[in-house]
């Protein structure tokens, strides 16, 4: 099995508590009335739970846990609580660079869930995603594995202002430079 490595994390500074968190872990908050802060999201939640009346809403931190794939490659997921009007998601996702990517989950509960029960059915959704690869290798040229299902979710390519697509399958990023109406290319045009 492949070690994971510690990514590194860029630190934001919290206006609500004045700690240093990981900038993946930061909330801009506000409004151009009022301005704008930068919240982690355990004063994001406390703020949100307060103007939406949500009571005993308890933020969780949950640790980071390392899941490995159908291949036997690990894979280290993050996770963030964002509770939202009327729900609480729960994400988890890999790091690159210190921001979110690669393998991404979320799982979308109710306020008054128990975060605990939430994490259990997200990790086992990401169990089950990680049981699959759909796409395989075969003679140096990306292939629809043998299922014919593919899976993945299009994304946009920061580093250019969000104007390239990036298409996210098997945790693996690939710059996607035609244009939507092109999308009858073959998948290894795609992922070349």
């Amino acid at each position: 099995m492949d070690s994971v490595k510690a990514p590194l994390l860029h630190q934001t500074r919290c206006d609500g508590c004045s700690q240093m968190m990981p900038s993946y872990d930061i909330v801009h908050y506000g409004s151009i009335d009022h301005g704008y802060k930068r919240l982690c999201s355990g004063c994001f939640n406390t703020e949100a739970a307060q103007l939406a009346g949500v009571k005993d809403f308890a933020h969780a931190k949950f640790q980071a846990v390392v899941l490995a794939d159908c291949t036997g490659a690990l894979h280290e997921f993050h996770f963030r609580v964002r509770l939202f009007v009327p729900g609480v998601a729960l994400d988890a996702f890999e790091l690159r660079d210190g921001s979110p990517a690669g393998y991404q989950f979320q799982i979308i509960g109710e306020p008054q869930d128990d975060l605990l029960v939430l994490l259990a059915r997200l990790i086992e959704r990401m169990r089950r995603a990680l049981s699959v690869k759909h796409l395989t290798e075969d003679e140096g040229k990306t292939q629809i594995a043998d299922h014919r299902i593919v899976r993945g979710r299009i994304e946009w390519d920061e580093g250019s202002d969000g104007r390239v697509p990036l298409l996210v399958i098997d945790g693996r990023e690939s710059f996607v430079n035609y244009t939507l109406d092109k999308a009858s290319s073959s998948l290894n045009d795609l992922m070349a």
